[in-house]
């Protein structure tokens, strides 16, 4: 194999070795592929741990954000665009990306971590950045319309209402930039936020109101999608203008997340009320061996930012370089 090669490989090269060393017990699994995930590896790999990152998306939510105005060494960057530099990042310096879901978490003597492709990996340590999962508003139609005008990303679906009138709910920074994003797009866009003051950075409210294309409706909310195949109305809670239905080709949805609960409740971690796993500040859980970071715990004093989620991944990576060096 040539030197060049033997630097790069492929993704289906890399997902044979992983295939072909399945029997070995690796220091480190992360379980989760996004910012604070992809920024565990880059530190594990600087300690040098033999370790894996197994998730369904690379990137994460981030990959789906229209664009990233936040990011220190950047004017503006799609969230795709900064998940991939993250993830080369991460391969360069010899991290493995594992595109599977985790199904299944059993601790004995090591950690076996199941996956929805029936593989059976194990670690000495883990880093759970699991993320947040879209949280949906619950109506009638809302499953029905997915994919036909109900969406939950805008950079997915947004070229598909070019020209055409868009909804977007939520209030803050995503739901923001989702509206800027779309209304470079569509014809006119409804931004719908249940409180009187949008969320967001004053540096984007700024720029939506300038929008002449978007248009505000504050103090109300969504009650029914209505449509035959497709979302053709959304009928608010309260009047706007003088009435509730609006006519609209889509409506993106965008307000958060929820943390996923399945491998929190197999582990047995300790959470706060709504859910996110509770950790110490070097990111340990309640569970020796277990670490947590990103927008899945309860730290950063609660700012679900990429830049906090990287400096969780940071510190969550060199607490179980510490805590294997102690074992």
């Amino acid at each position: 194999m040539s030197e060049a090669n033997n630097k790069v490989l492929t993704s289906e090269a890399r997902r044979v070795l992983i295939i072909q060393n399945m029997d070995k017990i690796y220091d480190l699994i992360i379980i989760g592929a996004g910012p604070a995930g992809l920024t565990a590896s880059v530190y594990a790999s600087r300690y040098e741990l033999n370790h894996l990152i197994v998730g369904n998306l690379v990137g994460g939510t981030t990959a789906t954000a229209p664009m990233v105005h936040n990011w220190p060494s950047e004017k503006a960057i799609s969230g795709l665009e900064l998940s991939q530099k993250m993830a080369e990042t991460a391969k360069n310096l010899g991290g493995q990306i594992l595109i599977d879901e985790v199904t299944d978490v059993k601790k004995n003597d090591v950690f076996s971590v199941f996956t929805r492709s029936n593989k059976e990996l194990k670690a000495k340590g883990l880093i759970l950045a699991l993320g947040t999962a879209r949280r949906k508003i619950n109506l009638p139609n809302e499953d029905k319309f997915l994919g036909h005008g109900v969406s939950y990303c805008a950079t997915c679906d947004g070229p598909l209402f070019k020209n055409k009138i868009a909804a977007v709910l939520g209030g803050s920074d995503a739901a923001a930039e989702t509206s800027l994003y779309l209304s470079e797009l569509a014809q006119k866009v409804y931004f719908i936020y249940r409180g009187p003051k949008l969320r967001a950075q004053e540096a984007t409210i700024e720029k939506i109101t300038n929008q002449k294309k978007i248009e505000i409706i504050y103090n109300n909310n969504i009650k029914e999608l209505k449509g035959n195949q497709s979302l053709e109305e959304i009928i608010l809670e309260n009047d706007y203008q003088g009435k509730k239905n609006l006519q609209v080709d889509g409506l993106f949805v965008e307000i958060g997340g929820l943390p996923p609960q399945n491998l929190i409740e197999k582990l047995k971690l300790e959470t706060d009320q709504i859910g996110y796993i509770k950790i110490k500040a070097g990111c340990s859980t309640n569970i020796p061996g277990v670490f947590a970071a990103g927008d899945v715990t309860n730290g950063s004093n609660g700012l679900k930012q990429i830049i906090t989620a990287c400096a969780e991944g940071a510190i969550a990576a060199t607490s179980v370089n510490h805590y294997l060096q102690q074992k």
